[in-house]
C-alpha cells in the first residue's frame, strides 16, 4: 500500500472520528487472540484514538457459533506460544499491554468477559462499551449457513443482546497469522483500513448506532489484483440470504427493491465491502426499516454496484 493510500485512509477516518467521538471499543474475534488480523485492526483503532481492549480466545475456536460456557484452567499454551503452558488460569493478560486478553473458552465467551471484566478494567468499573466489534476474521462469514455457525457472529450477537452495538468483520483472504508476523502483509493492514472506515462511519452517525438486536455483517473482498488499495474499494449496502418466494422486499436503494446478496458480491470480483444489516434473534436479515435507518446512517460511505 503506497503513502498517498495510507494518508487518504487517515484523512477519512481523521474526520470521522472527529465528527463523532473517540470510544471504548470492545474487540474479539474466533481465530484467537493472538491472531494479526485481531491485532492489526485494534492496532488502527488504539492509533486513531479509540480504546479498544481485546478480549478473545486463547485458541483459535472457528465455527463454534453462539456457543458460551464458562472458561475454565488453561493448560496447553496459547496458539502461536502467545502464553506458556500450564497457566492453570481460565483468563489471561498480556504483561506489556493490559488492553490484550484471552478467555479459555468460545467466542461469545470472551465477549462476555470483554464487556463485564477486561473493559471496565481498563475504563472503570460499570463502564459499557460504546461499541463492540468482532474480527476481522480469517475467511468469509457469507450466507446464512457460515454466518450461523460462525464464532465471529457469535460473538458480535453476545454484545447486541446485552444492549451494545456490534459489528462482525470478515476478510475473504484466508491465511493464518501470529501476531509477531514480520513484515505485516498487506491484506493485514488493508483489512484493518477498511475495517476502521467501517466502524468510524457508524461512530461518526451518532447513537443508537444501530437498531435494537441489529449488527452489521462485513465482508471484505481478496487482497489481489486492482485490490491492494483502500482507495480502490467501494461499500455495498447487501442482504445474508437470497429471497425466498416467503421473503418481504428490501429497503429500496440504487434502483431496486431487492439488495444484492453478500454472497454475489463478494463471488463478484471485484474490490468490494459487503455490508449486511442481520438481526440476532435468528441470524438472517433485517427489516426494510432497520436496513433503511443503516443505509442512511452509511449513506456518505455506501456506493452502488456498477450497472
Amino acid at each position: 500500500m503506497g503513502v498517498p493510500s495510507l494518508l487518504k485512509s487517515a484523512s477519512v477516518a481523521a474526520l470521522l472520528v472527529g465528527a463523532s467521538e473517540a470510544a471504548n471499543i470492545i474487540q474479539a474475534n474466533d481465530d484467537g487472540w493472538a491472531e494479526l488480523y485481531l491485532r492489526s485492526f485494534h492496532n488502527a483503532m488504539i492509533a486513531d484514538g479509540h480504546d479498544a481492549v481485546v478480549s478473545a480466545p486463547g485458541s483459535d475456536l472457528s465455527g463454534s457459533g453462539s456457543l458460551n460456557t464458562t472458561p475454565t484452567d488453561r493448560i496447553l499454551a496459547c496458539e502461536y506460544d502467545s502464553c506458556p503452558a500450564d497457566t492453570l488460569t481460565p483468563t489471561g493478560t498480556n504483561a506489556s499491554d493490559t488492553r490484550l486478553n484471552w478467555v479459555n473458552s468460545f467466542p461469545a465467551t470472551s465477549m462476555e468477559y470483554g464487556i463485564n471484566e477486561f473493559g471496565p478494567g481498563i475504563w472503570g468499573a460499570g463502564t459499557v462499551p460504546d461499541l463492540a466489534v468482532a474480527g476481522p476474521n480469517v475467511g468469509s462469514n457469507i450466507g446464512f449457513i457460515q454466518v450461523e455457525g460462525s464464532g465471529t457472529v457469535g460473538a458480535t450477537c453476545y454484545a447486541v443482546d446485552q444492549g451494545i452495538p456490534a459489528i462482525a468483520f470478515s476478510g475473504i483472504t484466508t491465511g493464518n497469522l501470529a501476531w509477531d508476523t514480520e513484515p505485516v502483509p498487506l491484506r493485514s493492514t488493508l483489512y484493518a483500513e477498511l475495517a476502521l472506515e467501517v466502524t468510524n462511519a457508524v461512530l461518526a452517525a451518532g447513537t443508537p448506532y444501530l437498531p435494537d438486536d441489529v449488527f452489521l455483517n462485513v465482508n471484505m473482498a481478496a487482497v489481489e489484483g486492482n485490490c491492494t488499495d483502500t482507495s480502490a474499494f467501494s461499500y455495498i449496502l447487501t442482504r445474508i440470504n437470497t429471497p425466498s418466494i416467503l421473503s418481504t422486499s428490501d429497503t429500496p436503494t440504487c434502483g431496486d427493491t431487492w439488495l444484492p446478496t453478500e454472497t454475489s458480491v463478494m463471488d463478484d470480483g471485484g474490490c468490494y465491502v459487503s455490508i449486511s444489516v442481520g438481526t440476532c434473534s435468528d441470524k438472517t436479515d433485517a427489516s426494510a426499516a432497520d436496513q433503511l435507518t443503516v443505509l442512511n446512517k452509511l449513506s456518505g460511505l455506501l456506493s452502488c454496484l456498477p450497472a
